[in-house]
């Protein structure tokens, strides 16, 4: 790469940085260390390929004065934990709404094909959720209760082993990134035909509505948490098959750390889902007001905290970058 395009590439996220260390009190010093990480990489890389040029002076110049910012001013949080899901997560997150956009897309689609699967082969459903699943059901169905499934075991027990498996198939799909995003994919691909075959397995039984309202109950932030922890796969998978202006080493670096952060923000999601699904999924009497306002609240707060929260506090902090 030209050294004039590399500049380009790169020139408003130096200068957004060196605004932040200039007020580094004010500034997460989580979001300065990742900053500082950055600049060090494009350091490396001016050093290799641009080697006595005034834009290796310049790096050299600044993370020599991010350096002593963030190492003699860098405070510890009082509560780390909360500091990154207020603050840390959702600044960082921002930046990969397209790919959450991608995962949501891979998803559907596989939804769509297990939906016209199912409807237009009768063994499909089957193949996808085995005979024991279907015959168990299919007797729920024919004593009028189609979601009998999630009122056996104990509410704890029931809790405890969803939550369990849910984040264990979140990490799945995260660690599936490690052979590039095809194996993200994968996970994605055969959660969403699963998924799609199971919902048409209802439709064709005539118990649509039904089992719904129970299944989305939970199901809401479930299934939206494992499209964001296939989407963490895919970050981590990306890095390796586009490492832009890193070396592919520090790109795979960067992208797991990246993922990482966002497979983590999911677990109090899927303790939420589980809580759900263990102690009022198995409720099928509710009304159906309530249990379309747990759907509702679901959505929207999975919305909110992946989606609008992030543009919101990236708009905050740009704001004070300006004011600087």
């Amino acid at each position: 790469m030209r050294e004039a395009a590399f500049v380009k590439q790169n020139k408003e996220k130096w200068i957004a940085f060196e605004k932040a260390i200039s007020f580094s009190s004010k500034t997460n010093p989580d979001v300065l260390v990742d900053g500082y990480i950055q600049l060090t990489n494009d350091l490396s890389y001016a050093q290799t390929y641009y080697a006595e040029s005034k834009t290796l002076l310049y790096l050299n110049s600044l993370t020599s004065q991010a350096h002593q910012k963030i190492y003699k001013n860098k405070k510890e949080s009082g509560n780390r934990i909360i500091s990154f899901w207020k603050h840390e997560f959702p600044l960082f997150f921002k930046q990969y709404h397209s790919t959450l956009g991608v995962a949501f897309l891979i998803f559907s689609l596989a939804s769509a094909i297990g939906c016209i699967s199912a409807l237009n082969d009768s063994t499909f459903v089957r193949l996808i959720l085995g005979d024991g699943y279907v015959n168990e059901t299919l007797n729920n169905i024919a004593n009028g209760e189609p979601t009998a499934i999630y009122k056996s075991g104990s509410e704890i027990g029931t809790f405890l082993g969803i939550t369990i498996n849910n984040i264990r198939v979140a990490f799945l799909a995260f660690a599936f990134g490690v052979i590039t995003s095809i194996g993200t994919v994968y996970i994605l691909f055969s959660n969403g035909v699963m998924l799609g075959a199971f919902i048409t397995f209802f439709y064709t039984k005539g118990v649509f509505f039904e089992a719904n309202k129970q299944i989305w109950l939970h199901g809401t932030i479930e299934i939206s948490v494992i499209i964001i922890a296939g989407c963490a796969g895919l970050i981590m998978g990306n890095s390796i098959l586009f490492p832009k202006t890193f070396s592919r080493r520090v790109s795979f670096m960067k992208g797991a750390k990246d993922g990482l952060k966002v497979v983590v923000s999911t677990i109090p999601f899927f303790i939420i889902a589980g809580f759900i699904e263990g102690f009022i999924t198995r409720y099928s009497s509710m009304p159906n007001w309530l249990a379309f306002a747990i759907i509702g609240l679901s959505f929207l707060l999975i919305v909110f905290y992946y989606i609008l929260y992030p543009i919101l506090v990236n708009k905050s902090y740009e704001g004070q970058l300006h004011r600087t």
